[in-house]
């Protein structure tokens, strides 16, 4: 099936045409038809909407025709027989897998099937993962499971050995920019430079294209890396990436922080206004705050790694450059900031550099501080005199 052809609930996935017709394939014959799916794909890929538009095509009586009732309550989250799951902690917890274990047990209300997506499954803890063996080893009918993950690798052999697995794959420029422009209104030139930028990745290219403070943010990241000369150098650069992620979790959690409080405060009858509240009140609102500082860690991780790779674009632009590779820069807009590092550094170098970041990203991953593991790679990222 060629990418153009996909249409209705498919069509915002992009670059996918053997997983799309191999996730419609089982839609419609149910001998091709299993009760656990892994998708997996690089960050940006589409695992998520394409989950979302599987869910969709099960549930539509025209197998996904992005119309009907099924289909737009698939689309807005409101469809009563599909739950998914997304954390914005570092983890799914056991009591979270629990529920979604006992869900699984009932049968569709409204619909042809029960539909479960976990959009982090990477994220299970193993307890989590224990507590939902048994509904993927003893499925029962019409309930089916749609985990989705970076790669097979990230997630618990006993689940993802009880899945039927297909690979995604990073989506071309082009198709990124052609569903900005198309699905959300965006300029085709600023939609195609937003694409470059973000390197394919569709939820990045349609915030780039949309906030200014995010490609500044961005740019400020890139140009760190002809900026580092010295020791003093390195930890400012450290201090900074840093310093961005703290200032983005902050302007991101802030205003939702306060809204969620006040919604609590209501749910109990709780007067916001008061000086004290009582015991069972300030359980809740420790928990809430709890679960915000972690959200807020996890999202401050994420805005870090994002940073890391955009900087390791850079030196891969350079890289390219010095090679002489016929192949399109990341950074078109900095052109002479990538040739100034191509002229700064050997091929060596860059590549030291680049592991360096990787290594930044893998120690960031497993719970480094951010400042340590930023530092030690600032230090390594130091222009020779």
């Amino acid at each position: 099936m060629s990418e153009s052809s996909a249409t209705g609930v498919w069509r915002d996935v992009i670059g996918q045409p053997t997983a799309v017709q191999v996730l419609q394939d089982a839609v419609r014959d149910p001998a091709r038809m299993t009760h656990g799916w892994l998708l997996t794909g690089p960050p940006g890929s589409g695992r998520s909407t394409a989950a979302r538009a599987f869910a969709a095509a099960l549930e539509c009586p025209d197998d996904g025709c992005g119309q009907c009732r099924e289909c737009r309550t698939v689309a807005e989250g409101t469809h009563a027989d599909v739950t998914v799951m997304s954390t914005q902690g570092l983890s799914i917890q056991v009591r979270d897998a629990r529920e979604l274990a006992r869900l699984a047990q009932h049968r569709p209300t409204v619909g042809h099937w029960r539909v479960i997506i976990i959009e982090d499954a990477d994220r299970l803890t193993e307890r989590a993962a224990d507590a939902l063996l048994k509904a993927l080893e003893e499925p029962v009918p019409r309930t089916v499971w749609v985990l989705c993950a970076p790669s097979v690798e990230d997630v618990i052999i006993t689940i993802r050995s009880r899945s039927r697995h297909i690979g995604l794959r990073t989506p071309a420029v082009a198709a990124v920019a052609e569903l900005l422009t198309r699905r959300d209104g965006i300029d085709p030139q600023v939609a195609l430079h937003a694409a470059r930028a973000a390197q394919s990745h569709v939820g990045l290219a349609r915030r780039l294209a949309r906030d200014q403070g995010a490609r500044t943010r961005r740019e400020t990241t890139l140009l760190m890396a002809g900026r580092i000369r010295g020791l003093g150098d390195a930890m400012t650069a450290a201090a900074d990436l840093a310093a961005l992620a703290t200032e983005e979790s902050s302007a991101a959690s802030g205003e939702r922080n306060a809204t969620e409080k006040m919604h609590l405060l209501e749910q109990l009858g709780a007067d916001p206004a008061a000086r004290t509240q009582p015991p069972h009140v300030r359980s809740q609102l420790s928990a809430l705050e709890k679960e915000q500082k972690t959200r807020a860690t996890r999202f401050g991780r994420d805005v870090i790694d994002r940073s890391l790779v955009d900087l390791l674009s850079i030196y891969r632009d350079a890289l390219v450059v010095q090679l002489g590779e016929p192949v399109e820069l990341v950074n078109t807009d900095l052109r002479e900031e990538v040739l100034s590092l191509s002229t700064a550094l050997r091929a060596e170098g860059l590549l030291n550099a680049m592991d360096a970041i990787g290594t930044a990203r893998e120690r960031i991953t497993a719970n480094v501080p951010p400042l340590l593991a930023l530092e030690a790679m600032t230090i390594s990222l130091q222009l020779p005199a």
